[in-house]
């Protein structure tokens, strides 16, 4: 028996302020001791390249040892990590409380950090990383249209391989004609009625991706509370929450974003809002990256507590004896994804649970997969590493196809198109792409 790790895994604060944290010396010196530790277990071998690349670097050695990796190897290493916490929350046997004290992903965010602050980030991988940048063209509808159009063309994703080093096979997201932010129907007026597992109002954070790119995954959001009585407003201002600026290393961009959007969401969360965010990546921000950058800020600890994925608070709310079942259209054959970084958030499987009750009123079979898709945010669209996610995702594309199912999905949109993607090029016949919210909204019969 291992001592010291009979308890839930606990994450130590990122000690990103302070200048060791940049020391690459010190850094490799960890990294050293880490992959040692994980070249003895192999747990994680499935989970993402990072670890098939570290095995092979230790086998190619001449004692078959980490001593004898070459320590510029390392980053063959750290640029296959895309942070999904997998490893940490799910495999690894040696997390805090264990002595051993391995946090994997946090260590391959340090190494990230130390490449940013040297400066060897292309121009490309940071415009990627700016989603609040390349949506300001979304809701000029003639602008939207064309540039709509131009980046379906051959020659403009040969351009985008060449310059922002986005694959030429990788599925982009287009943008929308109308925000999510513009377009937000009014609440209706309705009684607060507080559970005890929920508050009775929302604050909505719309995130980059559902204002910019499908804000109908926004609107079921605002159907699914307006049926069920809750009232809800869209918070006043909001910046991207940060996580694609984590996962390319640059600290000091996620700390400016936070410093927009934390005040903003405070006040929310002092008032008694439970604030929702339908991506599960900007969830997994508010509830877990920020507090760790920011342990002692009260803000950044008000909005944790107050912060639930959607089908969370849902699921919460049906505990509280708050939540309509009056389903009334089947949804027949669903193949449903769960998101690594809902998986990481230790809510259980809450859209799960939420469409096993509509299968309870209506029609419905569902296929659960949980398993990394391999999208992982710009990983997955990048000319180096989209063959890569393609490969990893293959185990998923194929288990979501079983059944032939009338819809797929996943909580983590992106995910859910890269499935798709998958799917077809291994032969299924494409289906559409449907968020879960839109399932339960179609399950309600609301329009």
């Amino acid at each position: 028996m291992r001592e010291g790790n009979l308890e839930a895994p606990t994450r130590h604060a990122i000690a990103w302020k302070d200048p060791a944290f940049y020391d690459e010396a010190a850094a490799f010196k960890e990294m050293e001791r880490v992959f040692d530790i994980c070249h003895g277990c192999r747990r994680c071998v499935s989970l993402c390249q990072s670890f098939p690349n570290l095995f092979d670097l230790v086998d190619a050695t001449g004692d078959g040892e980490v001593h004898g990796v070459a320590k510029a190897d390392y980053w063959k290493v750290v640029d296959q990590c895309y942070l999904c916490d997998l490893c940490y929350m799910t495999k690894c046997p040696y997390t805090p409380p264990h002595p051993w004290n391995l946090d994997f992903p946090h260590l391959m965010l340090r190494a990230k950090a130390i490449k940013f602050k040297k400066g060897e980030v292309k121009g490309g991988e940071k415009f990627l990383a700016s989603t609040d940048v390349h949506g300001q063209f979304a809701g000029i509808p003639i602008v939207v249209q064309a540039v709509n159009a131009v980046n379906r063309t051959k020659f403009a994703r040969k351009q985008m391989d060449t310059l922002l080093g986005v694959h030429p096979d990788a599925w982009m997201p287009g943008l929308a004609t109308q925000r999510f932010r513009w377009g937000a129907v009014k609440s209706p007026s309705t009684v607060v009625t507080n559970g005890q597992r929920t508050p009775g109002k929302v604050a909505i954070f719309a995130t980059c991706y559902v204002n910019y790119n499908e804000p109908g995954i926004g609107h079921d959001l605002l159907k699914l509370l307006a049926h069920n009585d809750i009232p809800y407003v869209i918070v006043d201002k909001e910046k991207c929450c940060g996580m694609p600026k984590l996962e390319l290393g640059d600290l000091d961009a996620v700390a400016a974003h936070k410093a927009a959007n934390m005040p903003v969401l405070a006040k929310y969360a002092k008032e008694g809002y439970a604030i929702l965010s339908a991506v599960p990546s900007c969830t997994l921000m508010f509830k877990q990256e920020l507090p760790l950058m920011f342990p002692d800020c009260a803000d950044t600890a008000a909005v944790k507590e107050a912060m639930f994925d959607p089908f969370e608070y849902l699921i919460a709310r049906h505990k509280d004896g708050l939540l309509k079942l009056d389903f009334k259209a089947a949804l027949g054959k669903v193949s449903y994804h769960i998101p690594c970084h809902g998986r990481v958030q230790n809510i259980g499987k809450k859209t799960e649970e939420m469409l096993k009750l509509v299968g309870t009123k209506v029609e419905l079979s569902l296929n659960t997969v949980e398993r990394c898709s391999g999208h992982a945010g710009t990983y997955g669209v990048k000319t180096p590493t989209h063959p890569v996610a393609m490969k990893i995702g293959k185990p998923v594309f194929k288990a979501m196809a079983k059944d032939a199912p009338d819809h797929i999905g996943s909580d983590c949109p992106m995910a859910g198109h890269h499935i798709a993607q998958g799917m077809q090029q291994a032969g299924t016949p494409a289906k559409a792409v449907t968020h879960p919210l839109s399932l339960v909204r179609m399950a309600y019969g609301l329009e």
